[in-house]
């Protein structure tokens, strides 16, 4: 069977068609993408490099990426994600867009120069087997970068309690219908993010922004931003998170070596090198 739960993969079929990031201005891509990015080997790349964006969903950052590089393939299960990738990537002529999943993907092995897949492998069913699959198809030597959901393992008790609670909620919202789903989150974006990201920037401002303040990682992003991940948050029924050791675990055990994380937001954004 696929690597995929089609819940969780129609789910952000219906995401990406409600936000197709039309809205997302492009200083505040790149600073998002700077966020991610900013561990990544881009000098270690070979010249013409070719390359893999595993769950590229709308394209956001496929469209950052391409520029810079010789050719990109966007892989994503999902139609209509594809169908957005289609629209905001139109006009980049080295972009080759694929739908297949992660166990699937219609590359040779050992044919990429490097690969990248954000907030995508804690969304299918088996993350292990998924990261593997990626490996198969990158060189040796090449990098390899990937976000997953953390296990909150850098922080207080109380702070993971909250996350609990939180879950509990995401656990009932991604099971009502796509409507339902969306209005309420909407309504969080509106009651519960906006509020504490903009407290958060206003305490930093003064000095006195604590280290766990909840959803301080949004207190310079736009309410679409926000809108779009309260809906990805709470509105995907296949969630997994992981510590830093498991993740390093995953990674040496699909023969990757020269693991290196970031040591900033978003948690855990880590690059690795193909053995």
């Amino acid at each position: 069977m696929s690597n995929l739960d089609r819940n969780t993969v129609d789910g952000f079929g219906l995401e990406w068609s409600a936000f197709d990031q039309s809205e997302l201005s492009e200083t505040e891509r790149l600073l998002m993408f700077e966020k991610y990015f900013r561990i990544f080997p881009w000098t270690q790349l070979p010249t013409g490099a070719v390359g893999a964006a595993i769950g590229c969903g709308s394209g956001r950052w496929a469209s950052v990426v391409a520029p810079r590089v010789g050719e990109l393939h966007g892989v994503d299960p999902s139609g209509k994600a594809l169908s957005v990738a289609r629209a905001n990537l139109a006009g980049l002529t080295n972009v080759h867009l694929h739908q297949a999943t992660v166990d699937a993907m219609p590359f040779p092995d050992a044919s990429l120069d490097f690969a990248y897949s954000l907030g995508v492998l804690h969304h299918v069913p088996d993350t292990r087997a998924a990261i593997r699959s990626a490996a198969a198809k990158l060189k040796p030597g090449a990098p390899f970068l990937v976000y997953l959901y953390y296990a909150f393992d850098n922080r207080p008790a109380w702070y993971r309690l909250l996350w609990r609670t939180s879950d509990w909620i995401r656990l009932v919202m991604a099971r009502l219908p796509f409507p339902m789903r969306y209005v309420l989150s909407q309504i969080m974006a509106a009651t519960v993010y906006w509020p504490l990201a903009r407290a958060a920037r206003v305490l930093e401002r003064l000095g006195h922004l604590p280290q766990n303040w909840p959803l301080a990682y949004y207190r310079d992003n736009t309410f679409y931003v926000m809108r779009t991940d309260a809906l990805d948050r709470f509105g995907t029924r296949l969630e997994h998170r992981f510590t830093k050791a498991q993740i390093t675990a995953m990674l040496e055990a699909a023969d990757f070596t020269e693991i290196r994380f970031s040591e900033t937001m978003p948690c855990w954004c880590v690059v690795a090198i193909r053995r």
